[in-house]
């Protein structure tokens, strides 16, 4: 395992279910324009097909330090082993159906490159770098040094409506296998 992903989440706080994400359910996907890593720009609402949608606080890079105290805020450890966890089994998931896999966070699309590199994602990652989509569906963020980040939620989404929300995910890792696990039992 990557020592990035080696992580003993026995220390860490397990984020609450703050009933933030309760009216995500069936909720239709707001027409939002977000910036992608591969320099598309993706409208979420007008995508057809089956997408999942993994949102993060922020991942790190090994050149910065992560904020102060980043490892006791419940649920904000781990962005990195799920971005890993979702690589690993991409081919998985488009064998069942997944036509678009994608990272959202409110970091820019530069700082977001940069990840998708090291990390060698074979799917691309956006921007709600303004908080547009954040604010559009009313998704659950927190603050840490003065910006605004997003909790951890995972969205299925097929032809713009949101299927299925995964929140709070915790451990982040298991994430994509909760994931694959809905997604085989609701096989149309």
């Amino acid at each position: 395992m990557n020592k990035l992903q080696d992580v003993d989440w026995s220390r860490i706080p397990v984020p609450e279910d703050d009933g933030k994400a309760d009216h995500l359910h069936q909720a239709m996907m707001p027409h939002v324009p977000l910036m992608v890593t591969d320099g598309r720009t993706i409208d979420l609402a007008a995508l057809t097909g089956l997408t999942v949608v993994y949102a993060y606080p922020r991942t790190g890079r090994p050149d910065i330090p992560l904020p102060e105290e980043w490892d006791i805020i419940p649920g904000a450890r781990g962005c990195t082993p799920q971005a890993c966890a979702f690589r690993d089994h991409f081919a998985e998931l488009r064998e069942l159906n997944v036509d678009y896999l994608f990272g959202l966070s409110t970091q820019d699309t530069l700082y977001q490159q940069e990840a998708v590199e090291r990390l060698h994602l074979p799917f691309p990652l956006l921007s709600d770098h303004e908080l547009a989509l954040t604010k559009a569906l009313h998704l659950p963020t927190f603050e840490v040094d003065g910006i605004t980040l997003l909790k951890r939620i995972t969205f299925i989404i097929e032809t713009g409506s949101i299927r299925q929300v995964f929140y709070p995910v915790f451990p982040p890792d298991q994430n994509v296998s909760d994931v694959i696990s809905w997604l085989r039992s609701h096989r149309t």
